[in-house]
C-alpha cells in the first residue's frame, strides 16, 4: 500500500481560490496562518491584537486575491498585507515616534553602543521586547524580525530615515537594559 498526499503549491492554492474553490482558502489559511500570527504579534505585541489583525489581513487577501499578480510569492505578499494591517492597527492606537529633531539629544552610533556579552535565552529576549514601547518594538521587529531596513520602514511607518534610526537605537538600548536588569534581577 502506497501512501501518497497531495501537496498543493500556494499558486495552485491561488488559482482555486480565483476559480471560487472555498477548500482552497481553508489550505491557504492553514499553511500560512501560524506565521502571519507571529508575525502579527511581533509588530503589536498582544495576542489579541495579533488575532484581529490576522483575520482583517486573511479577509482582505482573500477579497483581492485576484489582485495578486505573481511578482513575488504569495506568502511575501500575504505578510506585507500583515505588516501594513499590524501598522495601521498601531497606528489607529496611537503610535507615537519621537522626532530626534524634537528631542534636542544626539545619541551615539550604533556601533559605539556598549553591548556587554550577555547570554540569554531567546524566550526572554522575546518577553522582553514585547515590554517596549509601541514605537520601538514596532521598528526592532521590522527590521530584525521582518528583514526591512530603514528606508523601507521609514516608508512603512511615513516618518523620516532618520527617525527610524533613533527608534531602533532606542529600542536596542531599552532591550538592552531590560535583559540586563532581568539578569541582575536574577543573580
Amino acid at each position: 500500500m502506497t501512501l501518497t498526499t497531495n501537496i498543493l503549491t500556494a499558486e495552485v492554492l491561488v488559482q482555486q481560490c480565483i476559480d471560487g474553490e472555498r477548500a482552497a482558502y481553508k489550505a491557504l489559511y492553514d499553511r500560512y496562518s501560524k506565521a502571519m500570527y507571529n508575525t502579527a504579534v511581533r509588530i503589536v505585541g498582544k495576542t489579541a491584537d495579533a488575532e484581529d489583525v490576522l483575520q482583517e489581513a486573511f479577509t482582505d487577501a482573500f477579497m483581492q486575491i485576484k489582485s495578486f499578480e505573481k511578482k513575488s510569492t504569495f506568502g511575501a505578499w500575504l505578510k506585507q498585507i500583515v505588516v501594513f494591517k499590524s501598522i495601521s492597527f498601531l497606528k489607529k492606537q496611537r503610535l507615537v515616534f519621537s522626532d530626534l529633531e524634537n528631542t534636542g539629544k544626539d545619541f551615539a552610533d550604533e556601533e559605539e553602543l556598549n553591548e556587554e556579552n550577555i547570554w540569554f535565552t531567546v524566550d526572554i529576549i522575546k518577553q522582553k521586547i514585547q515590554q517596549l514601547p509601541d514605537g520601538y518594538r514596532t521598528v526592532l521587529s521590522l527590521y530584525l524580525m521582518e528583514g526591512y531596513d530603514h528606508e523601507e520602514i521609514a516608508e512603512i511607518l511615513n516618518v523620516t530615515h532618520t527617525t527610524v534610526r533613533t527608534q531602533y537605537i532606542r529600542a536596542k538600548q531599552k532591550l538592552l537594559q531590560l535583559i540586563k536588569n532581568s539578569i541582575d534581577y536574577a543573580e
